[in-house]
């Protein structure tokens, strides 16, 4: 019987050998919704990604996914687990040698023993979704960043997935591609019946798309809320991160003596 959180997480922490990168993460996804997990550069947001996708396993806690624990199945049972996610790198990660309609019938000529003809017909599907049917038979480099992250978009859900994970999908593009993008995010998973994890720092789009928001610093999970909840926070450091601020919890200057004392030492030095 299916639960109703797709993503269960709870008390997880992860170290790269004796560096922590997360500590003590709590966090449901539930199914059909959009969740950004949010934070600066390097909070622990893709780590948590690489957990959920099975690429690594917590050092203590648990993952869930579909009432299933991830570190507990085996080769098999992770591929067959990752055969129902989607994912969307940074820059699209499509194959350059392969064509547009090449690149999103990969995975169902990989994982399925479909005929040609109906490869055919679901990627034209896949791309029509995007709004790049007319670019199937293009070549990434010709294509802008804004039509390939849309690629690499119909490619993730080739195999129309049960969880879509995005990270940083926003990065790189211009003000329309960003645009289309994030409607497309809210608009196929909702279509699709799917469940998103937008792992983004672009505040923003994400707080214009997602229903739930997690914010991470350091590796803990220190604030988390719906789109108006975070807005209206006053956690200095969840406030810092949603307005924009250059100074706060998170200092303009990186840590050291105070700069007249510097100086004063600089001229001794000097006599």
């Amino acid at each position: 019987m299916a639960t109703e959180n797709l993503v269960e997480i709870s008390g997880v922490s992860f170290a790269y050998g004796r560096r922590p990168i997360l500590t003590g993460i709590d966090m449901v996804i539930p199914r059909g919704k959009v969740v950004a997990i949010m934070g600066i550069s390097g909070s622990g947001k893709t780590t948590l990604l690489r957990l959920i996708g099975g690429v690594m396993k917590p050092g203590q806690g648990q993952v869930r996914v579909d009432g299933r624990l991830t570190h507990e199945l085996d080769q098999d049972g992770i591929y067959g687990m990752r055969r129902r996610m989607g994912m969307l790198f940074q820059f699209g990660a499509l194959f350059t040698d392969l064509s547009v309609f090449d690149n999103v019938a990969f995975q169902m000529r990989e994982h399925t023993d479909l005929p040609e003809r109906m490869i055919r017909d679901l990627v034209l599907m896949k791309l029509h979704a995007v709004g790049l049917r007319g670019a199937a038979q293009l070549m990434p480099s010709e294509l802008s960043g804004g039509m390939a992250r849309r690629v690499a978009l119909a490619r993730a859900m080739a195999l129309d997935p049960m969880l879509m994970m995005y990270d940083e999908p926003f990065t790189g593009l211009d003000p329309i591609s960003l645009g289309v993008i994030s409607n497309l995010i809210r608009n196929l998973n909702d279509v699709l019946g799917a469940t998103s994890i937008v792992v983004t720092h672009d505040v923003h789009e994400a707080l214009e798309i997602v229903d739930y928001v997690y914010y991470l610093s350091d590796g803990k999970m220190v604030a988390h809320g719906t789109p108006d909840e975070m807005r209206a926070s006053t956690d200095p450091l969840v406030h810092q991160f949603v307005h924009g601020e250059s100074d706060g919890p998170v200092a303009f200057q990186y840590p050291s003596a105070s700069f007249s004392s510097e100086l004063r030492l600089g001229a001794r030095h000097d006599v």
